[in-house]
């Protein structure tokens, strides 16, 4: 290999440019200098074209780089207008000119009849070898088409891999993401995210605004860049209808994005497709990303069909498990998430609650009911399963929204056709930050809450201000801690009973629900006065405690509802 083509300027993946070719050291040597249409130097070059014709865009077809002496060129300007007419056309990618026959300085009619048409013109101010132009780029555009097809060749059988393997959306986006080095997103029809696999930053600049960015990209037929962002967009069908679309954010540039470093002499680098707000200028697509965004959407469909579980139930469930668990990076972050599954973030009031479904029913139904019914009540909501009897519900309120009669509602529609279902609720939250302290309440009480339970008369759900004593004990239940307690109060008490056949811990029982009042324990337990005293008696001496004293009596009642919640009482 000669040493004007040792090394291809372009990276592996996408195609030769104008840029890429005026940098080879063939050309380079002839000092080059883009003298106009600089924002056309990241075209492709389909093949180089050398011309000293007064007509050559009757041999072109598009992409050609064409080389000139100048010797042609008409020497009228509207010879001159005509001849650069033809060239953008039918496409070429750019002129290049020496200046060292005809022309020492580039004509002023074929500079201003370029720039009109936005047509590249590089001038050379040395001589240059044409024919060893032409086989340096021809070697490298071989080469470069068959790296290509090697690469699609091993993105077509990644997918296939993964289609085989039933890989579901996640999974065939991070490899979307991992191959083009771009962020990829999968929304439905109504331009909700419902995922998202960053590439080189958080997802939080992806998903900022997306509803309102999506609406703005308009969908047409197949796959192409649209939208004011330039966003690479693919759809995704199901059962023959569109059912939403894979989209590649413009980003930091992968295997198959361009260097982005300008050419030489002035020129400059490849044009930038626009990015999320604020973001750095992204590399333009190339074919290889097209490649891969289609197989993501054909592998998208296939797992559609093969996996029709809901992928909205599905996002609700990822998003709701990493707020529970504080799994994003940050707040912004979250509140990106959130919003992009079309939940507002913003002038929000959030009810966490979890709704524990009995073993024998169908946690998917009881899923599906509450995700209707909040769309009735006119909150919006997050369900997904937490875990596999347990559901996780996100309610966003209106401030002014009471939430007591959306929970009452919500608690009703769960309890109704699954007898046993228990809902738990947190304290309100006044931002997504206290969504976890409000997951975390709603789990302590549903904790503390027994099976089967009474509920107060005046609603169908359990929150904190129920948790006395006794469920607060049953919460604690496998603690060490209370186990120890309960047998050190009372296991010589139970010892007691078990080897003689008494009955002391329940007359102790009796007392202390009596409050000490030895009258009201002998008449609810059915013992004349004189046995209490002699058990209660009897009681003090096993224990070495003192019945008279309410520190001491106190202690003795917490050890009994601590085994009471121990025994599953």
């Amino acid at each position: 290999m000669s040493e004007n083509q040792r090394s291809s300027p372009a990276p592996a993946g996408r195609p030769l440019t104008v840029a890429d070719v005026l940098a080879l050291p063939v050309l380079a040597q002839g000092g080059p200098r883009v003298v106009t249409g600089p924002d056309g130097v990241d075209r492709p070059v389909r093949w180089v074209h050398i011309t000293e014709l007064t007509d050559p865009a009757s041999f072109l077809k598009g992409g050609e780089l064409v080389l000139t002496t100048g010797m042609p060129l008409p020497d009228d300007p509207a010879g001159v207008r005509r001849y650069v007419d033809e060239l953008a056309a039918v496409g070429a990618a750019a002129l290049v000119l020496e200046l060292v026959r005809r022309y020492h300085r580039p004509p002023d009619a074929l500079v201003a009849a370029c720039r009109a048409r936005g047509l590249p013109l590089v001038t050379l101010a040395r001589d240059v070898n044409f024919l060893e132009v032409t086989q340096v780029v021809h070697a490298l555009l071989l080469g470069h088409q068959a790296d290509a097809m090697r690469r699609s060749q091993r993105i077509h059988e990644a997918f296939t891999a993964l289609t085989l393997r039933g890989a579901g959306p996640e999974e065939l986006l991070r490899a979307a993401a991992e191959t083009s080095g771009r962020t990829v997103v999968l929304e439905n029809l109504v331009h909700q995210a419902l995922a998202c696999e960053p590439s080189g930053g958080p997802a939080q600049a992806a998903l900022t605004g997306w509803e309102r960015r999506s609406r703005a990209t308009v969908s047409g037929d197949g796959t192409g860049v649209r939208g004011p962002e330039g966003w690479l967009v693919a759809p995704v069908e199901y059962q023959g209808e569109r059912w939403g679309r894979v989209v590649m954010l413009p980003g930091p540039a992968g295997p198959s994005g361009p260097s982005g470093e300008s050419g030489p002499s002035g020129a400059a680098g490849p044009s930038r497709a626009a990015g999320p707000p604020g973001a750095a200028p992204a590399p333009a697509f190339g074919p290889e990303d097209v490649t891969v965004l289609e197989r993501t959407a054909m592998a998208l469909t296939i797992a559609r069909l093969t996996h029709p579980t809901s992928w909205e139930r599905s996002a609700h469930r990822g998003a709701l498990r990493d707020l529970v668990e504080q799994r994003y990076r940050s707040p912004a972050e979250a509140h990106a998430r959130i919003t992009a599954l079309g939940l507002p973030t913003e002038h929000s009031r959030f009810v966490a609650a979890v709704v524990d479904v009995p073993a024998a029913q169908d946690t998917a139904r009881t899923e599906d009911r509450l995700s209707r019914e909040a769309g009735v009540t006119g909150a919006q909501a997050l369900v997904g399963l937490l875990a596999p009897t347990r559901l996780g519900v996100l309610l966003a309120l209106r401030p002014s929204q009471p939430w007591r009669p959306v929970v009452e509602r919500l608690s009703r529609a769960a309890l109704g056709p699954a007898p046993g279902t228990a809902v738990s609720v947190g304290s309100p939250a006044s931002d997504l930050a206290g969504v976890p302290r409000s997951f975390r309440e709603a789990t302590r009480v549903a904790e503390a809450t027994e099976p089967g339970q009474a509920l107060p008369p005046d609603r169908s759900f359990h929150e904190r201000c129920d948790i006395g004593l006794g469920r607060l004990l049953f919460a604690l239940r496998d603690d060490p801690r209370v186990q120890e307690y309960a047998e050190r109060q009372l296991g010589r008490l139970l010892d007691h009973d078990a080897r003689h056949g008494t009955h002391l811990l329940a007359t102790l029982r009796g007392y202390l629900d009596a409050a000490g009042n030895k009258t009201v324990a002998a008449r609810a337990g059915g013992l004349s006065r004189e046995t209490v005293y002699q058990r209660l008696r009897a009681i003090e001496r096993v224990l070495g405690r003192d019945l008279e004293s309410g520190a001491q009596r106190t202690e003795l009642h917490v050890a009994l509802q601590a085994l009471d919640a121990l025994r599953g009482r």
